[in-house]
């Protein structure tokens, strides 16, 4: 798990692409605000997931608007 993904934060969903290769984890803070964050895996991390981007800063009111906004700051997410 990425450091930019606060232990206390729940995910509701992550979503890999084809390849498996790349991910956006949508998640829930304590405070009842919703976001998203990118990870990648490759074989130089070891496999592991590595954040990608720095959109887990933003807060949202709801799963749905956090979906929205990847769908659109991700290109492979709205395929």
């Amino acid at each position: 798990m990425s450091t930019r993904i606060d232990k206390s934060w729940v995910v509701l969903e992550s979503i890999e692409n084809d390849e498996h290769d790349r991910c956006v984890d949508l998640f829930r803070r304590p405070d009842g605000s919703f976001g998203f964050e990118v990870f990648r895996r490759d074989i130089e991390d070891a496999g592991l997931w590595t954040a990608v981007a720095y959109h887990s800063g933003a807060a949202y009111a709801s799963k749905e608007a956090a979906r929205a906004a990847a769908v659109a700051a991700v290109s492979w997410l709205a395929r």
